[in-house]
């Protein structure tokens, strides 16, 4: 898709694709957007389907997968045992209704139509891949009874709604055939499903943020981010059923209030589960904006606190228990369910349960070291947990800062509890970095013990949470590359597997050392590599992989060899949605609904890239796009110019805020003093443009502004930045 130019961003083009037959899940309240805030030509990238009555794509024979029809188009079963798949596209997740007419004798018997499920084109047939939760059990098929000759409708129960498909396989099952009886002839007519995802969305494209490049590999992995996050938020009577099925699958079980709720996958757990939110939060709050399903979330992880201050694992009905990283995710969460709502009333309601939850983690900090020593101990898969594990300890750091920024966005501001949980935090920064560095190495140990394992989990979080000395940080990010495989880092603390979990944290940290082209090669190859995977959805992100380039993740850490288990729609993926939007078209906010906002690009390889979302403050956006060295058509102010590149960036922040701009030099990590700065747009306002070596940045206030960086060639008298005022009425 060719770019707009940088008014595309900023409003001035126009486009609509307004969903028609909207409409809501079932008898659910609408309570979502009618239109996108953003329409534009990335409308297009969008997977969620623009209603809720979907129909599949494609018609595929057994066993070989291969395409022998578009549909809808005519399609029959022939005879007993006869099947076909149909294949939706993308992942969908609902109640299935199949329209078709029958005719032949079963001999007395009876004949059924048998329905099965599958995310991925490995594991299509007459069994459903695994989501019951007992691994060996068997999903198996949902079947209908057929009636008798002629016309004929099956509707699936609604307890047996699939979460997560792509392919559905229908198949005819007779009882008793007798040599007398005519041949079986079911003529399919229609297949519809009624989608159940994001339940109080009227229109599933209309999303509150958006994000487009120059770089279409970039732009799906992007979309894909937030169309999973979308078959994450699903109706909150739709849980996997507790205790697990041995055979068939049932999803009626209620997880929390209201109606909608973040789980952690389409498939399965269908469960709320904090960790998860740790990448989800921010990739909704860019991308769909519904943050309705992530406050019902964390409520019900609040309503369902332990007696003791901790909280659970996952959410009801699962409702496991015992782990410390966990909880301290469900702490973590709530700063950033504030970030992007100011949900005082959410806080407050809250706040005494927060501060349990904060005293019972503390409680197992030794004063001996300053660690935290972890009890409980199940975590996200690593092998071994416990003690003074490293990447528990970072998340405590995580987990005291925010609650110290948290008590000061209370409506009732508590600035001693701030003191003294910023206090904490200082006194456990010093601990970790003087037990759990290994100096010879260049990064962070699995514990302070003198082990040989450098985890992916914690030395990604140092970097993404800033918790170690600046001198280190360069170590840990050339230490990660050491995991690295053609398809992305090979996790040691969960040897063999690939976590794009993990890996969403360590994309986050290479951004935030300004190591752009190394960020996106992890991009690329990482999410690049499940997305373009035929076998696929090609439309969601998967829980994790192995070195292999198999999907069995997990087999040998609790999945009990079942590779049709994983999940290939997953919440706790999707890092690269929010990555994207705050590091390559470089904006964020920094304070409760974007008061404050920080705009710091990173061009990268890209010729352009521009992105925007929402808040109850209003639309936040920013594009920019790069100037060819030799473009006639760029006015220059030197008098003897020759040589240039530079880029032009354009914001449009809602008046009453005041952010930070940074202007980065084109050249990563290069310092540069023969750079010349154009910028106009800062209505007047005092203050300078500070360079630190390799940007230009300066504070402040919203509205339309429009920023120029030119780099000049060497032996050019540079100009320093200056301004050109440029009201907005």
């Amino acid at each position: 898709m060719k770019t707009q130019g940088l008014l595309t961003a900023l409003g001035i083009l126009r486009t609509s694709t307004t969903a028609s037959a909207q409409s809501c899940w079932r008898d659910t309240k609408c309570t979502g957007p009618l239109q996108p805030s953003f329409p534009g030509p990335w409308q297009t990238d969008i997977y969620a389907p623009p209603t809720r009555s979907v129909r599949p794509r494609r018609i595929l024979s057994l066993p070989d997968a291969r395409v022998i029809a578009q549909f809808p188009n005519p399609s029959s079963l022939v005879g007993n045992g006869s099947a076909l798949v149909y294949d939706f596209g993308i992942e969908v997740g609902g109640i299935v209704r199949v329209n078709y007419t029958f005719s032949g004798g079963v001999g007395g018997g009876e004949a059924q139509l048998g329905l099965a499920f599958s995310e991925s084109k490995n594991y299509i047939g007459e069994w459903s891949d695994a989501s019951n939760g007992k691994f060996k059990g068997q999903d198996g098929a949902s079947y209908g009874r057929i009636e008798g000759e002629g016309k004929g409708r099956y509707i699936m129960p609604d307890k047996d709604l699939r979460g997560g498909f792509r392919y559905l396989t229908l198949f005819l099952k007779a009882s008793k055939i007798t040599p007398s009886s005519t041949p079986l002839v079911l003529n399919i007519t229609d297949i519809k499903l009624e989608l159940s995802i994001q339940p109080t969305w009227p229109n599933l494209q209309s999303y509150q943020g958006y994000f487009h490049s120059s770089d279409e590999l970039l732009n799906s992995i992007w979309y894909a981010g937030a169309y999973t996050l979308q078959t994450c938020s699903v109706p909150v009577h739709t849980g996997r059923q507790v205790p697990m099925l041995s055979n068939g699958w049932a999803n009626n079980a209620t997880m929390g209030p209201g109606d909608s709720i973040l789980v952690d996958g389409a498939k399965r757990d269908r469960a709320v589960w904090p960790g998860d939110m740790g990448v989800a939060v921010g990739g909704l709050a860019v991308s769909t904006g519904d943050l309705e399903s992530v406050r019902n979330a964390l409520q019900v992880i609040f309503d369902w606190q332990n007696g003791d201050g901790s909280f659970p694992e996952a959410g009801p009905p699962l409702l496991q228990q015992n782990s410390d990283t966990y909880h301290m995710w469900t702490l973590i969460g709530t700063y950033n369910y504030m970030l992007y709502t100011n949900d005082t009333g959410f806080l407050i309601r809250n706040w005494p349960k927060y501060e349990y939850g904060l005293s019972y983690i503390l409680k197992k900090v030794k004063p001996s070291s300053g660690l935290l020593h972890v009890t409980g101990t199940r975590d996200w898969a690593r092998w071994a947990q416990g003690g003074n594990n490293s990447e528990a300890n970072m998340l405590l750091y995580q987990t005291l800062t925010t609650a110290s920024t948290l008590s000061l966005w209370h409506p009732s501001p508590k600035p001693a509890q701030s003191e003294k949980w910023s206090r904490l935090a200082e006194s456990l920064y010093t601990s970790i970095n003087t037990h759990l560095w290994d100096e010879n190495h260049g990064a962070f140990k699995d514990n302070a013990t003198d082990t040989k394992l450098y985890p992916q989990d914690a030395n990604s979080l140092a970097l993404a949470f800033n918790i170690t000395y600046p001198n280190r940080t360069t170590s840990i990010s050339d230490r990660l590359l050491e995991n690295w495989s053609d398809i992305g880092p090979i996790t040691p603390e969960l040897p063999e597997n690939i976590s794009p979990f993990i890996s969403s944290f360590e994309l986050e940290g290479h951004f935030s050392l300004y190591k752009t082209s190394r960020a996106l090669n992890l991009l690329r190859r990482t999410w690049g590599w499940y997305i373009t995977n035929p076998n696929g959805t090609q439309s969601t992100l998967i829980e994790g992989y192995r070195a292999d380039g198999t999907f069995g993740y997990r087999a040998e850490r609790g999945y009990q060899n079942t590779p049709s288990y994983v999940s290939h729609s997953h919440g706790w993926s999707t890092g690269p949605t929010s990555s994207l939007t705050h590091h390559i078209a470089g904006i964020s906010i920094t304070s409760p609904l974007g008061k404050t906002w920080l705009i710091f690009p990173q061009l990268g390889d890209l010729s352009f890239a521009e992105a925007g979302f929402t808040t109850s403050l209003g639309k936040f956006r920013v594009a920019w796009q790069r100037v060819d060295a030799h473009d006639p058509s760029t006015p220059s102010n030197t008098s003897t110019f020759r040589d240039f590149a530079g880029y032009d960036v354009q914001i449009d922040m809602p008046l009453g805020t005041e952010g930070e701009v940074v202007l980065p030099f084109l050249e990563e990590g290069v310092e540069t003093g023969v750079s010349t700065y154009e910028v106009s747009g800062v209505e007047g306002q005092g203050g300078r443009w500070r360079g630190d070596g390799r940007s230009w940045r300066r504070v402040i206030g919203g509205g339309r502004k429009q920023f120029s960086v030119r780099q000049i060639g060497e032996g050019e008298v540079p100009h320093y930045p200056h301004d050109h005022s440029q009201s907005r009425n």
